[in-house]
């Protein structure tokens, strides 16, 4: 008796890992897409004020980004050249329902959200999206999604504070975000210090961690078919050379780069395999 327990403990302790693996990893998916604002769609990474969507830390095919969809192309080659951008620059959360709904037509199995920077950066702080309104943007946009099964991941939207805070005693970037009327909730009056202004970016800064938060809760929602960074996007330490010298706000190469990075490894464990491909909806390739 002694020694069959010991063959069934042994058993279980060599078995019980490898169960664990194969329940933990999903297979590579066959399309995938970006939905978002103009972080997304790598607004200024290669281009005067144009997309430059093969630098996108989500779907962009430049080596030097190394995206998701790189990533996920060196787990699984069939993946190769199915990789979608909807993202639109100047997009709010209003408009994420109408990105999704052209993910579903495409049949992307995967999708990435990063969006709320212009729900935040508005022309005056009274006009900035109320959070309950960004969350019942979220909640339609996936419900569009979730009766597809596709996997979604939520990118935290970052700190625009800190980007006030690393470009404030910088000449260069306060003109540009003066000249270009660039997130005037948060970068107006750069360089003052007056109470009322410290305030106001406090605020603005309180509403993005808001939206984080409600993207987090819309995330556990849809299920475990969702990952979110864990504020990993808005915690991260980025630096003025990881922006675009162009408007010294969205992130260049560099930038983005730093977000692939970030993001992956808060995503979903993908492993080398197959779902059933169907033929593809016409798209905008991630180029």
């Amino acid at each position: 008796m002694v020694g069959k327990i010991a063959l069934v403990l042994a058993a279980a302790v060599v078995c019980a890992p490898v169960t664990a693996v194969a329940a933990a990893a999903d297979p590579v998916p066959p399309v995938m897409a970006a939905l978002g604002d103009s972080i997304s769609a790598g607004f200024n990474a290669c281009g005067w004020y144009v997309s430059c969507t093969s630098r996108s830390w989500s779907a962009g095919d430049d080596a030097g980004v190394n995206s998701h969809y790189l990533r996920m192309l060196a787990i699984d080659p069939a993946v190769k050249g199915h990789n979608l951008n909807f993202a639109v620059p100047g997009s709010t959360s209003a408009g994420l329902a109408a990105q999704a709904e052209k993910a579903v037509a495409a049949k992307a199995a995967y999708v990435t959200i990063l969006i709320g920077a212009q729900d935040a950066c508005v022309s005056e702080e009274s006009r900035m999206t109320p959070v309950s309104t960004y969350r019942a943007h979220i909640d339609r946009a996936l419900a569009v999604l979730a009766p597809t099964g596709a996997k979604v991941f939520v990118a935290s939207v970052p700190d625009i504070k800190r980007l006030w805070r690393l470009g404030k005693d910088n000449v260069v970037a306060r003109s540009f975000w003066a000249i270009g009327h660039i997130c005037p909730a948060m970068l107006a009056r750069a360089s003052s210090d007056a109470k009322k202004d410290r305030a106001r970016r406090d605020r603005v800064r309180e509403r993005v961690r808001d939206y984080n938060e409600a993207m987090a809760e819309a995330c556990a929602a849809y299920g475990p078919g969702c990952r979110s960074d864990g504020g990993a996007v808005f915690e991260y330490p980025f630096t003025l050379d990881e922006v675009s010298k162009w408007d010294f706000f969205h992130p260049n190469a560099d930038g983005q780069r730093a977000l692939a990075r970030a993001t992956f490894k808060a995503g979903f464990p993908w492993d080398a395999g197959t779902l059933t491909r169907e033929p593809l909806a016409s798209g905008r390739q991630g180029r």
